[in-house]
């Protein structure tokens, strides 16, 4: 049976270390650019956030104590996130004129 790439065959507990160096040396195999095992997991909880995951899902995936911990962590990234959603929400809302077709009113800030 084959072995896991960076578990041995007995299942004794690997070094940290040990696992950073294989990592790494996994990355320039597969010729991907550096990153850090942390960098990594930090960078697939963006990508699930910017793919619209609950920031609850994502606090569990990580295995963080508390959902403040994720919000905290990721704050950087929701507005931006509030925003697009935002945008494709209002994507789905039936119009029958465009918003370019209603009259622009003044305001004290035009």
């Amino acid at each position: 049976m084959p072995h896991n790439a960076t578990v041995p065959p007995d299942g004794t507990p690997i070094h940290p270390e040990h696992l950073a160096n294989r990592f790494h040396t996994l990355l320039q195999e597969a010729d991907l650019p550096p990153i850090t095992i942390h960098g990594l997991r930090h960078g697939a909880a963006t990508l699930a956030l910017a793919a619209g995951a609950d920031l609850k899902a994502v606090q569990e995936l990580l295995g963080h104590s508390t959902i403040t911990l994720t919000a905290d962590t990721y704050t950087q990234i929701l507005p931006e996130l509030a925003a697009e959603i935002a945008r494709d929400t209002a994507r789905l809302i039936p119009r029958t004129r465009s918003p370019h077709d209603y009259p622009r009113h003044s305001t004290a800030i035009d």
